[in-house]
């Protein structure tokens, strides 16, 4: 009855993982991509800036090495040689999605997706039927309606192709990626500015006192932070720079300004309204637990149904909603304890509750034990930086139901212990296992006595 089992819009990293699946499952599948293999992830996202905490790291890191005697010499950074690595690193990942996809025998359509009714998707003029479509088109960056700022102003998108670095930063957005890019470009030695309207860094998600601690390290190591403060335009000067105008009367000179202040669904195109299928009011798709929309044969996972904006997250998705439909398997993502981490300088990295979430779920039933302090590398290093390492335990259980981390390799240590919470593991169980010493992460499993029940 149809050209195909699956039509998938959006090859980025959900769209992709359920395509192939699906066609290891031998299904007949199609997709279609306008723009790049491996979606915001692989191409201005996750990949790319990771490779920028690596290469501001080592900034750092040969500061640092100073303080153990290394003798080190002048150094610079090659702006355009590490770009054009990058670069390199992505166009690989992007053949590798590529050739994922040819490998598994999913048919590629190269251009803008609109669906056109229940079972059809057309494609540059091709016209193709399916049993299934599964939006997978993701997120974009959000710029605010601000005099100047789509005009001089850069976003995520732009800020990994820079042809030279910034020695001035301003940054708009204290989210994990104002937050991140912040941490980057002050490894770098550029002069960064922070301004959000917020008083405090990051969102209610994050536990309170993870943000007033990386909010002071990241002051610590220069970033300059201006909190209940809003741009409210952005100019270009004669001499290249720009000039950001704030609602305190002050300005700013720098060479880029860099708006980090959300995404929104990617939606534009795919004739949803005219289709009549539901969103929200912020435009992104509204699924059942099954990833359907009110069309039955219309399914999204991802970002663009604004759920959990991760990328493993978006992978499980189009994995279990394939393993469903095609493999005989019941099962479904959990959304409770996923891991999260930010790169930021230091970084954090989270699982489980928040004191202020498990407060309100458990009230008068929990324990905080809490640890802060400066790490064994740090001391030579001549690094005044700290660590602090947070356990929230439900009492009447002994159950530990969040665990969180500001320092060196947060990401790294937190993942490990996700597997922890999630199988339901108790502070009794933290306390008898022997820790990997001399390490940080061993903290976690020598707190002994609650600072606060």
């Amino acid at each position: 009855m149809y050209d195909v089992d699956l039509f998938v819009i959006g090859a980025g990293s959900g769209g992709v993982r359920a395509a192939r699946i699906a066609a290891g499952y031998g299904k007949k599948v199609a997709i279609a991509e306008k723009q790049f293999y491996g979606g915001t992830c692989v191409n201005i996202g996750c990949v790319p800036k990771k490779l920028m905490t690596y290469v501001a790291s080592y900034n750092t890191a040969i500061s640092d090495a100073k303080g153990y005697g290394w003798e080190v010499g002048e150094h610079s950074l090659d702006w355009p040689h590490f770009i054009n690595k990058k670069d390199e690193e992505i166009k690989r990942l992007n053949n590798a999605y590529e050739n994922m996809l040819n490998g598994a025998g999913v048919e590629i359509y190269w251009g803008e997706a609109t669906i056109t009714d229940a079972h059809s998707v057309c494609v540059n003029g091709n016209n193709i039927t399916a049993e299934r479509i599964l939006i997978a088109t993701g997120g974009s960056v959000s710029v605010p309606n601000i005099e100047g700022a789509r005009e001089h102003g850069i976003t995520s998108d732009d800020i990994f192709y820079l042809k030279e670095q910034p020695k001035r930063l301003v940054v708009a957005g204290v989210g994990y990626i104002g937050l991140e890019f912040a941490g980057i470009f002050n490894q770098l030695d550029s002069k960064v500015d922070v301004i959000y309207r917020r008083d405090k860094i990051l969102n209610d998600g994050f536990d309170d006192d993870t943000r007033a601690f990386l909010n002071s390290e990241m002051q610590k190591k220069g970033v300059n932070f201006h909190p209940k403060t809003n741009i409210v335009k952005v100019e270009k000067l004669d001499n290249g720079d720009v000039r950001v105008h704030l609602d305190n009367g002050n300005t700013m000179d720098a060479d880029q300004v860099l708006f980090a202040t959300g995404r929104k669904p990617n939606i534009d195109g795919l004739g949803l309204q005219e289709l009549g299928v539901k969103l929200n009011k912020n435009n992104s798709i509204i699924v059942n637990k099954d990833e359907q929309t009110n069309i039955p044969s219309i399914y999204a996972v991802g970002d663009v149904t604004d759920r959990v904006a991760l990328t493993p997250v978006a992978l499980a998705e189009g994995h279990a909603l394939v393993n469903r439909l095609y493999n005989d398997d019941d099962r479904y993502i959990s959304y409770e304890n996923i891991p999260s981490a930010i790169f930021s300088n230091p970084n954090a990295a989270q699982v489980g509750l928040t004191q202020a979430q498990a407060n309100e779920k458990y009230p008068n039933d929990i324990d905080i034990y809490k640890s802060e302090f400066r790490g064994m590398k740090m001391i030579l290093a001549g690094s005044e930086e700290r660590t602090l390492m947070k356990l929230i335990v439900q009492r009447s259980t002994d159950k530990v139901i969040g665990l969180h981390m500001v320092g060196s390799e947060a990401g790294e240590i937190v993942q490990g212990f996700a597997t922890a919470i999630i199988a339901g593991a108790t502070k009794s169980d933290f306390d008898r296992t022997i820790g990997i010493h001399p390490t940080s992460a061993e903290e976690f499993v020598t707190m002994r006595s609650p600072v606060k029940s």
